[in-house]
C-alpha cells in the first residue's frame, strides 16, 4: 500500500533547531506519522516545552538541548540520542541563523564564521556523526534545510546566501558518495515563511508588495507547509530520491520578467 510508506512508526528522528518555526513544524509532522522525535536547540527549556506539547497532543517525543555550532554539543546529542534508543534514522539539519544584512565588503568575518557554522559545517558535522551508525542500520534519511537564497542569491546577504549555496551542494555530494548504504540525503529550499528569522523581512512594506506582486501564490507560507515534504523525505514515499533539491516558494523563483 502506497499509504503505508508514509508510515514512520519505529523511526527515530534528530530535527535541529526545531523549538520553533520550521523545524518545530516538521518535528511535528514526521511525530503525527508515528516517528519518536528528538526536538534540538539551543536551550533546554524551549525544547522540553515543544516536546511537552507534543506528549500532551499523544505523540513521541523528547527534548535535547545543543547548540550546532560546538562540536561537544553535536557529539552529546548523538550520544544521547543513541544511548535511549541505540538507532536514529532521520536527520534534519534545520537550525540556521542569519546575523548580518549588509553589503559584502563590509561583512565582519565573525559574523561571517558564525553563519558558516551554525549553517553549514553544522550540518555537515551531525551528518558525519549520523553517518556510522546508519551504514550499520542499512541506510537513513539525512535533510538539509536550504532556502530559495541557495538558488538565487539577494543582494546585503551573502553570509546567508553562501550557506545556503553550500548546503545544496553538501547534499549532492552526500548522496552520491552514501547512496551505497542506502543512505538518502536531500535538500529542501523554502521561500519566505513566517518565522522569526524572516520578521524583518515580513515587515518591509516596500519588500511585501513586490513579494507579492511577484509571488504566483502571492503570498509568505506557514511553517506547516514545510512539514509535508520533510514527511515525504524522511519515509519511505520518497525511497528512490536522493541528491535531490525541492523548492517550496510558492512559485517565487517563477516571477515573470514582465508584467
Amino acid at each position: 500500500m502506497i499509504k503505508e510508506k508514509f508510515n514512520l512508526t519505529g523511526k527515530v528522528a534528530i530535527i535541529t533547531g526545531a523549538s520553533k518555526g520550521i523545524g518545530e513544524a516538521m518535528a511535528r509532522g514526521l511525530a503525527e506519522f508515528g516517528a519518536t522525535v528528538v526536538v534540538s536547540s539551543r536551550k533546554q527549556a524551549a525544547v522540553d516545552a515543544v516536546a511537552k506539547q507534543f506528549q500532551a497532543e499523544g505523540l513521541t517525543a523528547i527534548g535535547i538541548e545543543c547548540h550546532v555550532a560546538k562540536p561537544d554539543h553535536r557529539e552529546k546529542l548523538i550520544e544521547k540520542v543513541m544511548e535511549k534508543y541505540g538507532r536514529i534514522d532521520i536527520l534534519i539539519n534545520n537550525a540556521g541563523t542569519n546575523p548580518y544584512f549588509g553589503p559584502i565588503h563590509k561583512m565582519p568575518e565573525n559574523l561571517y564564521q558564525k553563519t558558516m557554522d551554525i549553517n553549514i559545517n553544522s550540518a555537515l558535522a551531525l551528518s558525519n556523526l549520523v553517518y556510522p551508525i546508519m551504514q550499520a542500520q542499512g541506510g537513513g534519511s539525512i535533510i538539509h534545510i536550504s532556502s530559495i537564497e541557495g538558488i538565487h542569491s539577494s543582494a546585503m546577504m551573502a553570509a546567508y546566501d553562501i550557506s545556503k549555496h553550500a548546503l545544496i551542494a553538501l547534499g549532492k555530494n552526500q548522496a552520491i558518495e552514501w547512496g551505497r548504504h542506502n543512505i538518502r540525503v536531500n535538500t529542501i529550499c523554502p521561500g519566505y515563511v513566517k518565522t522569526k528569522l524572516s520578521e524583518a523581512l515580513l515587515s518591509n512594506e516596500e519588500l511585501m508588495k513586490s513579494f507579492e506582486k511577484n509571488c504566483a501564490l502571492g503570498r509568505y507560507s506557514t511553517p506547516d507547509e514545510m512539514a509535508g515534504l520533510a514527511v515525504f523525505l524522511a519515509s519511505d514515499a520518497s525511497s528512490y530520491m536522493t541528491g535531490s533539491t525541492i523548492v517550496n516558494d510558492g512559485g517565487l523563483l517563477h516571477a515573470p520578467l514582465f508584467g
